[in-house]
């Protein structure tokens, strides 16, 4: 690995840069990137420490981690959910980042999980689906919401919400590819895929998929480059390298594509100058494809080869 004072070649990982990068997000606040993204700085927040925990960096020590459960605690509203900010709506989106980053702290206890456990339960509609927030949009990304955030609570099985059902939502945004999209009929794509197999997992109900089917599709995702797209005739971009791997991961089937090429791609797409992961080569780095860069490699044992 080089040293911080040195480039590194395209096939390392630049970890002193990205650290460098990720730590850097937060003082550049007088950024414009930094003011037009703080409706989504909790989901922002749970990039960069995820990022930083993946590399087993101190989350104390170089983030911050007791002053982030701080903010992270005066993003709640009375009804139990968060919003991506301080005086910021409520939100399914942000209430998972905002448990997720109080999971990697090991700081749940300093919530009551009930109120959370309300809110949650109050956006499921009779159908079984989640809408985000009070204004009724429905997608799938909203019930893998509402459905991890119980689970990190432990409160899924409580009978707040109707598990089977919600499964059975996700179940009927099957499409004939056998890939999911965000409600019934919607296009498949590879993040929405994620978001499904991510709830059914956690709902036990991988039955209602067709893992074959959809594993053969997601392994299509894979472009001469090495690197993955989230839908046909799209190119590469390396947040589906989390997508699909992770998809890939809970049914088993990573070695369905070249987990050595995707790397090799996820590398090529480092700022080896500032630090931080772009979508795809020579393009501009944000908190956003850098942890899901990462969270790749680290899904393709990068790491601890």
């Amino acid at each position: 690995m080089a040293a911080a004072g040195e480039k590194s070649s395209p096939c390392e990982f630049a970890e002193a840069r990205h650290v460098g990068y990720v730590k850097g997000l937060a003082e550049a606040s007088h950024s414009f990137e930094f003011v037009a993204t703080q409706h989504l700085r909790m989901s922002g927040v749970y990039w960069g420490l995820t990022a930083m925990a993946l590399m087993n960096r101190d989350l104390e020590s170089e983030m911050g981690l007791s002053g982030v459960v701080d903010w992270v605690l005066s993003c709640q509203h009375p009804n139990g959910g968060f919003g991506g900010n301080t005086k910021h709506d409520p939100h399914l989106l942000y209430t998972l980042s905002a448990v997720q980053i109080l999971a990697i702290a090991g700081c749940l206890h300093r919530i009551e999980p009930g109120p959370i456990v309300r809110y949650v339960a109050s956006l499921q509609q009779d159908d079984g689906s989640f809408v985000g927030d009070q204004w009724g949009e429905v997608d799938t990304r909203f019930s893998y919401c509402a459905l991890a955030t119980l689970a990190l609570l432990g409160h899924l099985n409580e009978g707040a919400v109707d598990v089977p059902k919600a499964c059975e939502f996700v179940a009927s945004c099957r499409n004939f590819d056998g890939g999911f999209g965000c409600i019934p009929g919607a296009e498949s794509h590879a993040a929405q895929i994620f978001c499904c197999v991510g709830a059914l997992a956690i709902g036990s109900c991988l039955h209602l998929l067709d893992p074959e089917l959809l594993c053969w599709w997601l392994a299509e995702r894979q472009c001469d480059s090495g690197g993955l797209n989230g839908r046909p005739e799209k190119q590469a971009d390396v947040c589906y390298s989390w997508w699909i791997l992770s998809s890939l991961t809970m049914l088993g089937r990573t070695h369905w594509i070249d987990k050595a090429q995707l790397a090799k791609f996820i590398l090529s797409c480092q700022d080896l100058d500032d630090g931080g992961i772009a979508d795809r080569p020579g393009n501009v780095a944000d908190v956003f494809h850098t942890f899901f860069g990462i969270a790749g490699l680290s899904l393709v044992d990068w790491f601890s080869s």
